[in-house]
């Protein structure tokens, strides 16, 4: 009996107060505590003094601020030479872009652009079908209720599409953040293309398609004017992969999906 006792005693048990509950731990005994002790100053010696950890990583808040002092792009004329470089407004193409904001603004316009009106009728829609078309048992054909089952040719749907609403919303704020950091983005790469009195253009579609030659731009090019005028919507409807627009119809999914920009010299100031 003593010995058991003694044993007891050895792996005496203390309740630990934790909240509601209590625990049950055992002592530690002296050996393991000093190879605790041991590992733990292998770990010290092991580790490099030279390395700081930051304890605590702080995000930055508040609006973002302009990552470029200042933004250019080169000017050419309507035969496609150049002819300096020209400033653009900071507060429009000199941020940081936010491509999550991008990528949320661009989701955005493409759900509202399909409008999701296809339409199937099921078993309950279809008109007909009110009555059994022969008896339960007796016949020797199969058992049916309805001649407008899904089954059935000329019954229902079943899991057809239907028509639903889809339409999402994006703050104007959030808008036009979205569109400043899309036109920064583009500036940042450099497929801005200023174009000096291209609105005083002929109605003639090889003075444009010759430009687009000469400035050597790609497939989907967005050409932004001050104004619409009927002579530069004659000189660029039979060119395709281009598009006209002005400063305050622009969105954030047009700029990011044409590859180059091409803006008149005369529209630079209504970019707001």
């Amino acid at each position: 009996m003593s010995n058991k006792k003694q044993k007891r005693s050895k792996i005496a048990k203390t309740r630990i107060k934790t909240g509601s509950k209590t625990i049950d731990k055992k002592k530690i005994t002296e050996g393991t505590e000093n190879k605790l002790k041991a590992q733990k100053r292998t770990a010290k010696k092991s580790a490099p003094s030279n390395i700081s950890v930051p304890s605590v990583i702080t995000k930055q808040s508040g609006p973002s601020k302009l990552a470029i002092k200042s933004v250019s792009a080169k000017v050419f004329n309507m035969q496609g030479r150049g002819l300096g470089v020209v400033a653009l407004p900071k507060a429009i193409f000199g941020h940081l872009p936010n491509q999550n904001l991008l990528a949320q603004a661009i989701r955005v316009y493409v759900a509202n652009s399909h409008p999701h009106t296809a339409h199937t009728k099921t078993r309950a829609e279809v008109a007909g079908g009110g009555t059994k078309p022969w008896r339960q048992k007796g016949t020797g054909r199969a058992r049916a209720g309805s001649i407008r089952s899904p089954l059935w040719v000329g019954g229902g749907t079943t899991f057809g599409p239907r028509t639903k609403d889809t339409k999402l919303s994006l703050p104007k704020k959030m808008k036009h953040k979205a569109l400043i950091d899309a036109l920064s983005a583009k500036a940042k790469a450099g497929d801005i293309k200023v174009i000096s009195n291209i609105e005083k253009v002929e109605p003639k579609t090889k003075k444009i398609a010759t430009l687009l030659k000469k400035l050597d731009v790609g497939k989907n090019t967005l050409l932004i004017v001050s104004e619409r005028t009927k002579n530069v919507h004659l000189a660029t409807r039979n060119i395709p992969n281009i598009k006209v627009d002005i400063p305050s119809n622009l969105n954030a999914y047009e700029v990011t999906k044409n590859n180059d920009l091409l803006i008149s010299k005369e529209s630079l100031p209504k970019f707001k």
